[in-house]
């Protein structure tokens, strides 16, 4: 009897431990969540210490490469860094605008963004074949391999708890 109530405040502790660990939102990932549905699956990249990521597509018009780049604050908002394209028209400007500016190099626009913050953004996942990729410490990942094409999801960078990432669908590879 002795024994049970030394072993007993042990185990409660151990339990408590294990279940704080389980649901305290300690781990930084960048997250897709399905946009607009009832039962939002959730697709998520680790983060570890780089801030700075980028989103490639291939342009539905123009079919180049468009490459927007992005750094992660340290509150976990989105500042949007800059755009690089080969062309200018529907969605790739041809000037800058206030807290803007553009350059041209050998043929490559870079719109360069001065002070873009945000929260969340919401991608769109078109269905047709052409590149959407999220890259990330030199790793290129194949966004439509993940996402539903045809679907919106929003994108953020937060904390999750293992039980959330659980429930989630680890892109990392």
């Amino acid at each position: 009897m002795k024994r049970l109530k030394l072993i007993l405040p042990i185990l409660l502790s151990a339990l408590l431990v294990v279940l704080v660990f389980f649901f305290l939102p300690i781990h930084k990932v960048f997250t897709f969540t399905e946009y607009r549905t009832e039962h939002p699956k959730t697709y998520y990249v680790k983060m570890a210490d780089e801030q700075d990521f980028q989103i490639r597509y291939v342009h539905s018009i123009f079919l180049t490469d468009v490459i927007e780049s992005y750094r992660v604050t340290g509150q976990y908002a989105i500042q949007s860094l800059s755009m690089q394209y080969e062309d200018v028209g529907i969605g790739l400007p041809g000037y800058a605008e206030e807290e803007q500016s553009l350059t041209v190099n050998d043929g490559m626009y870079t719109l360069t963004y001065e002070n873009n913050i945000i929260d969340s953004f919401v991608l769109f996942v078109g269905d047709v074949n052409a590149g959407l990729a999220f890259r990330y410490k030199g790793k290129e990942i194949n966004l439509k391999t993940y996402l539903t094409r045809g679907k919106s999801y929003t994108f953020r960078v937060q904390r999750q708890s293992f039980y959330q990432l659980m429930k989630g669908v680890n892109m990392n590879g």
